[in-house]
Order: structure tokens, then C-alpha cells, then sequence
């Protein structure tokens, strides 16, 4: 009986050797590929700021370039803007030029609506200013 648990004491000891060995071989292939994903995690986050960066220089160049171009042409000034607001502003008139043998005459009405519809949205424009004011 004692050699017979002798021979079970050296079989389960060669087991349990087998099973750390084999832990120890599973853990270092975990680790491995811990380290895999580590690598390609590192190397896309590379990837990507290298994209990042070079998005930013285009972006900088595209920058100087359009700076530069404003320095180079001359200020212009707002007046045509304000005439601009002024003409819509005001009623319009009939006008009948003549280009080509073609005559052109406004309708009162609709220049009516559209004034309307164009003071109507600048009141809301004011609205709208007011509220985040």
C-alpha cells in the first residue's frame, strides 16, 4: 500500500509540474499579446496624431496664405453694404427700362411683401440678439 501511494505522490507531483509549466507558458502568451495590442494601440495613436499634425500644417499653410492674400488687397470699406440695406429697404418704384426691345415693370404688391417679409426678419433677427444679450 505504501508503494502504491508513493507511485500516486510522484504521479501527482509530475502533474502538478506539468500544470505550472503550463501556466507559466499561458501567462507569457497573455503577456505576449498584452503586449501585441499594446504595440498596435501605440502605433495607430501614432498613426493617427501623425494625420492630426499634418491636417494642422495644411490647415496653418492654408492659413498664411489666405492672411497674406487679405494683407496684400486693399481694405475695402462697408458703404456698399449699408447702400445695399438702404435700397432693399426702401419702397421700390415701377421702373421700366427697355434692354433689347424687352420692358420690365415691378409689381407694388409683391415689392410690398417682400419688404414686409424683410423687416419682418430683422425684427427676429433683433429678438433673437436681444435674448443671448
Amino acid at each position: 500500500m505504501r508503494a502504491e501511494l508513493e507511485a500516486e505522490s510522484h504521479s501527482l507531483k509530475e502533474k502538478q509540474a506539468n500544470l505550472e509549466n503550463t501556466v507559466l507558458s499561458l501567462q507569457e502568451e497573455v503577456a505576449n499579446e498584452a503586449l501585441k495590442r499594446e504595440k498596435a494601440a501605440i502605433e495607430e495613436l501614432k498613426n493617427h496624431n501623425k494625420v492630426a499634425k499634418e491636417a494642422i500644417s495644411d490647415l496653418e499653410t492654408k492659413k498664411k496664405e489666405l492672411e497674406s492674400k487679405l494683407a496684400r488687397e486693399p481694405q475695402k470699406t462697408e458703404a456698399p453694404c449699408v447702400e445695399k440695406e438702404t435700397a432693399e429697404e426702401s419702397p421700390a418704384q415701377p421702373e421700366e427700362p427697355e434692354e433689347d426691345g424687352v420692358t420690365v415693370t415691378a409689381i407694388e404688391n409683391e415689392a410690398l411683401l417682400e419688404d414686409e417679409a424683410i423687416s419682418e426678419g430683422s425684427i427676429k433677427q433683433e429678438k433673437k440678439k436681444r435674448r443671448f444679450f
